[in-house]
């Protein structure tokens, strides 16, 4: 049985999420703030995070910052906020996802089941090498120029697609697809995650040499 941690101020919301996704074959521990939040993460060790961003005390962001700190666990955010900047702070903060308020039960155990599928089906593959960089499938690592870097599942998925084929330019759209398997984010989502990896595997990310934008289409992995 996974493990969920709903992160939740709204007692009736935290309420009904708890009875449905436990309905629905989950274990859920639940917290009405970020910092409790970070309590019950190390002492639960959940299998998915589910988090509102406005709470007392702590809220979402700090708790994501906190969080990803220690944990590469994946992270959906709950928000009634629908303006894109809150969306991309969450991303860039490393959120793997987002849901906003109101949202269908349906949608959300799909985006649940999602992430959950991806962290349960990686191959049993060899090391692969791109130009300065090495990805582990089985372990889930990675290393640019011999140093280790520390990635979110989705910032792994999706970097993941780009060394099986260097040279090829992919979609947003075909990287959204391929990192998440119910296509049901925006396709913006798929630039921030990009910034976010150029941030840790480039040496100038302002001057991105490995992951490369082509413009009007999307993005492709130079692996000379």
């Amino acid at each position: 049985m996974k493990t969920l941690l709903l992160i939740e101020d709204n007692l009736d919301i935290r309420d009904l999420l708890r009875e449905y996704l436990s309905e629905h074959g989950y274990a859920v521990r639940v917290a009405s703030n970020g910092r409790q939040g970070l309590q019950e993460a190390r002492h639960a060790a959940p299998d998915l995070v589910l988090l509102d961003l406005m709470m007392p005390e702590m809220d979402g962001l700090d708790f994501l910052r906190a969080f990803r700190a220690d944990f590469q666990t994946p992270v959906i955010v709950l928000t009634a906020r629908d303006a894109e900047l809150d969306k991309v702070l969450g991303l860039e903060l490393g959120a793997d996802d987002y849901v906003t308020k109101p949202f269908s039960m349906a949608e959300l155990l799909a985006r649940v089941r999602a992430q959950l599928r991806r962290g349960s089906a990686e191959p049993a593959s060899q090391v692969q090498r791109a130009g300065p960089l090495e990805l582990d499938a089985q372990a889930r690592t990675v290393r640019v120029r011999g140093e280790r870097a520390e990635l979110t599942r989705t910032e792994f998925d999706l970097l993941q697609v780009l060394v099986r084929a260097p040279g090829r330019v992919f979609t947003r759209l075909e990287l959204l697809e391929a990192v998440q398997e119910d296509a049901l984010g925006s396709e913006r989502t798929i630039d921030v995650h990009i910034r976010n990896l150029r941030a840790k595997l480039e040496e100038e990310p302002a001057s991105p040499q490995l992951i490369l934008t082509v413009f009007g289409v999307g993005y492709r992995l130079q692996g000379d």
